[in-house]
């Protein structure tokens, strides 16, 4: 995959992360069923897939990889976990903004993991993330539904970090299809045995939106995720995945008349705005660099 073909990858898959909160949403059960189901449909369609193609979904994986594969599994299982009970707890807007400050959170596990210097210009962009955290929090007061919905998708935002991170390792050697099944299959065996009996009462719309949700939002996006990050670096694929929110605000405004605060806007704002400045920084100064490759 080039590099263009990979952007335009990575922004399918950000439009298609905008709309999972909408499902999010519309499922009327728990965050550990919709994460269950979403993962066992995207299971079912990747493997349909990997088989029309006449691949093995088994081929090369070795204990080494299938312990990446693993770990990058549970990561994934954790940030749709949290990132569910953001949505039903504080709503599509606040969940998708607090889980926008995952580019922050990858820039500082790359420092400390991967031994990354990290600019003074990088450190301004912590920074304005960081202030734009605190304007997008509803209220300081713990008790307030909307904070301890952002906190968790902050902590969901951490936790996709870091998968997108052990992808880059996954992402080396595996092909995408075969990295997005065992992911999802490693999420599947983690949150199945906790959904009963729950999962037995669902309604026949809600089957319908979780199968949705797993095909097109996780199988899909996930594919499409994993195949560009074999070209492009993580935190350039976290730039574009940024933009999720605002994909995610427009449908929620027009779908259920869901409407952050200007203060949480301009905190949303302040955050996609220092991220994506921040990617444009870099593409500049490669572009620069091409140019002129005395610099």
């Amino acid at each position: 995959m080039n590099r263009q073909r990979a952007l335009f990858a990575i922004h399918s898959a950000a439009i298609l992360f905008g709309l999972t909160g909408i499902f999010g949403e519309l499922i009327q059960a728990d965050a550990m069923v919709i994460t269950a189901g979403r993962a066992s449909f995207a299971v079912l369609a990747l493997f349909a897939f990997i088989r029309y193609q006449g691949a093995s979904w088994t081929q090369g994986l070795s204990v080494r990889s299938f312990g990446v594969l693993a770990g990058a599994g549970g990561m994934l299982a954790v940030h749709w976990i949290t990132f569910f009970i953001a949505v039903k707890i504080a709503g599509v807007a606040v969940a998708t903004l607090g889980f926008a400050s995952f580019p922050a959170f990858i820039t500082v596990c790359e420092c400390l993991f991967f031994k990354e210097k990290i600019s003074i210009s990088e450190w301004l962009i912590l920074a304005l993330v960081s202030v734009g955290l605190v304007l997008v929090t509803p209220s300081f007061d713990l008790q307030n539904e909307a904070t301890i919905g952002l906190a968790w998708a902050i902590l969901s935002g951490f936790a996709f970090a870091v998968f997108t991170l052990i992808n880059r390792r996954a992402a080396a050697r595996i092909p995408a299809q075969q990295v997005a099944l065992w992911e999802n299959l490693v999420v599947a065996f983690l949150t199945l045995p906790f959904t009963f009996p729950a999962v037995t009462g669902l309604a026949a719309i809600d089957w319908l939106w979780i199968a949705l949700l797993g095909v097109f939002c996780t199988a899909l996006s996930h594919y499409l995720l994993v195949s560009s990050l074999m070209t492009l670096k993580a935190r350039s694929a976290g730039i574009v995945i940024a933009l999720e929110p605002i994909y995610a605000i427009f449908f929620a405004a027009i779908l259920f008349s869901q409407y952050p605060s200007n203060r949480a806007l301009f905190g949303g704002v302040l955050m996609i705005g220092a991220i994506v400045w921040s990617g444009l920084r870099k593409s500049d100064k490669k572009t620069v660099t091409a140019v002129n490759p005395s610099q």
